[in-house]
Protein backbone atom coordinates (compact mmCIF):
# COMPACT_ATOMS: atom_id res chain seq x y z
CA UNK A 1 0.00 0.00 0.00
CA UNK A 2 1.50 3.22 -1.71
CA UNK A 3 2.42 6.22 1.59
CA UNK A 4 -0.86 8.29 0.73
CA UNK A 5 -3.62 5.35 -0.05
CA UNK A 6 -2.40 4.58 3.97
CA UNK A 7 -3.00 8.08 5.02
CA UNK A 8 -6.04 8.55 3.18
CA UNK A 9 -7.13 5.03 4.48
CA UNK A 10 -6.61 6.07 8.04
CA UNK A 11 -8.51 9.57 7.42
CA UNK A 12 -11.17 7.86 6.45
CA UNK A 13 -10.89 4.69 9.32
CA UNK A 14 -10.74 7.85 11.94
CA UNK A 15 -14.14 9.55 10.14
CA UNK A 16 -15.63 6.10 10.66
CA UNK A 17 -14.95 5.56 13.93
CA UNK A 18 -15.74 9.44 15.23
CA UNK A 19 -19.52 9.02 13.27
CA UNK A 20 -20.11 5.35 15.53
CA UNK A 21 -19.20 7.06 18.52
CA UNK A 22 -21.33 9.52 17.67
CA UNK A 23 -24.60 7.44 16.96
CA UNK A 24 -23.44 5.35 20.18
CA UNK A 25 -23.62 8.89 22.14
CA UNK A 26 -27.27 9.27 20.65
CA UNK A 27 -28.49 5.97 20.27
CA UNK A 28 -27.38 3.93 22.96
CA UNK A 29 -26.22 6.44 25.69
CA UNK A 30 -29.31 8.57 25.01
CA UNK A 31 -27.43 11.53 25.19
CA UNK A 32 -29.20 14.34 23.42
CA UNK A 33 -26.77 16.70 21.18
CA UNK A 34 -26.46 20.01 21.65
CA UNK A 35 -26.69 22.29 18.93
CA UNK A 36 -23.24 22.66 18.23
CA UNK A 37 -23.00 19.01 18.49
CA UNK A 38 -25.08 18.68 15.72
CA UNK A 39 -22.80 21.66 13.27
CA UNK A 40 -19.91 18.95 14.31
CA UNK A 41 -22.19 16.00 13.20
CA UNK A 42 -22.42 17.71 9.80
CA UNK A 43 -19.31 18.21 9.17
CA UNK A 44 -18.01 14.47 10.15
CA UNK A 45 -20.59 12.31 8.53
CA UNK A 46 -20.04 13.56 4.93
CA UNK A 47 -16.15 12.70 5.60
CA UNK A 48 -17.04 8.59 5.85
CA UNK A 49 -19.13 8.99 2.42
CA UNK A 50 -16.05 11.25 0.72
CA UNK A 51 -13.34 9.87 2.59
CA UNK A 52 -14.67 6.09 2.02
CA UNK A 53 -15.10 6.61 -2.00
CA UNK A 54 -11.68 8.17 -2.58
CA UNK A 55 -10.32 5.09 -0.72
CA UNK A 56 -11.40 2.62 -2.36
CA UNK A 57 -10.78 4.31 -5.83
CA UNK A 58 -7.55 5.63 -5.15
CA UNK A 59 -8.50 9.46 -5.95
CA UNK A 60 -6.18 11.06 -4.08
CA UNK A 61 -7.52 14.86 -5.21
CA UNK A 62 -10.77 14.33 -2.85
CA UNK A 63 -8.79 15.80 -0.02
CA UNK A 64 -9.70 18.86 -1.72
CA UNK A 65 -13.59 18.29 -1.02
CA UNK A 66 -12.40 16.70 2.31
CA UNK A 67 -10.43 19.62 3.78
CA UNK A 68 -12.89 22.00 4.56
CA UNK A 69 -15.50 19.62 6.18
CA UNK A 70 -12.42 18.90 8.54
CA UNK A 71 -11.08 22.01 9.05
CA UNK A 72 -14.58 23.84 9.93
CA UNK A 73 -15.21 20.63 11.79
CA UNK A 74 -12.12 21.29 13.87
CA UNK A 75 -12.67 25.10 14.98
CA UNK A 76 -16.28 24.20 15.50
CA UNK A 77 -15.33 21.21 17.91
CA UNK A 78 -12.50 23.50 19.56
CA UNK A 79 -15.48 26.46 19.94
CA UNK A 80 -17.25 24.27 21.66
CA UNK A 81 -14.87 22.34 24.12
CA UNK A 82 -13.96 26.23 24.49
CA UNK A 83 -17.73 26.56 26.16
CA UNK A 84 -17.68 23.85 27.94
CA UNK A 85 -14.36 24.59 29.85
CA UNK A 86 -13.28 28.09 29.48
CA UNK A 87 -15.50 29.95 32.53
CA UNK A 88 -17.21 32.97 31.21
CA UNK A 89 -16.71 31.87 27.85
CA UNK A 90 -19.95 29.17 27.89
CA UNK A 91 -23.27 31.87 26.77
CA UNK A 92 -21.05 33.22 24.10
CA UNK A 93 -23.89 31.96 21.75
CA UNK A 94 -26.63 30.68 23.46
CA UNK A 95 -27.90 27.10 22.22
CA UNK A 96 -32.12 28.26 21.28
CA UNK A 97 -33.61 25.24 22.62
CA UNK A 98 -32.66 21.96 24.38
CA UNK A 99 -29.61 20.70 25.85
CA UNK A 100 -27.01 23.33 26.53
CA UNK A 101 -23.82 23.05 24.73
CA UNK A 102 -22.02 23.47 28.36
CA UNK A 103 -23.41 20.31 29.03
CA UNK A 104 -20.71 17.86 29.39
CA UNK A 105 -22.09 13.95 29.18
CA UNK A 106 -18.49 12.79 29.83
CA UNK A 107 -15.73 14.03 31.32
CA UNK A 108 -12.81 11.58 31.29
CA UNK A 109 -9.69 12.22 33.34
CA UNK A 110 -10.88 15.90 34.06
CA UNK A 111 -10.98 17.26 30.22
CA UNK A 112 -12.03 14.67 27.44
CA UNK A 113 -15.25 15.28 26.69
CA UNK A 114 -17.09 15.06 23.18
CA UNK A 115 -16.33 17.91 21.27
CA UNK A 116 -12.52 17.15 22.73
CA UNK A 117 -12.84 13.56 20.98
CA UNK A 118 -14.43 15.45 17.74
CA UNK A 119 -11.53 17.84 18.01
CA UNK A 120 -9.16 15.28 18.24
CA UNK A 121 -10.72 13.16 15.31
CA UNK A 122 -11.08 16.60 12.73
CA UNK A 123 -7.78 17.31 13.85
CA UNK A 124 -6.06 13.85 12.62
CA UNK A 125 -7.88 13.59 9.52
CA UNK A 126 -6.72 17.14 8.80
CA UNK A 127 -3.33 15.85 9.48
CA UNK A 128 -3.52 12.79 7.22
CA UNK A 129 -5.08 14.61 4.44
CA UNK A 130 -2.35 17.38 4.57
CA UNK A 131 -0.08 14.16 4.03
CA UNK A 132 -2.33 13.15 1.04
CA UNK A 133 -0.81 14.92 -2.32
CA UNK A 134 -2.67 14.46 -6.11
CA UNK A 135 -0.40 13.02 -8.09
CA UNK A 136 -2.25 14.72 -11.55
CA UNK A 137 -0.31 18.08 -11.82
Amino acid sequence: MKRQSLFLYVAWLISLIATFGSLYFSEVEDFVPCEMCWYQRIAMYPLVVILGIATFRSDFGARVYALPFSVIGAFTAAFHYAEQKIPGFGGVTPCAEGVPCSMEYINWFGFITIPFLAFIAFILITICLLFVRNNKR
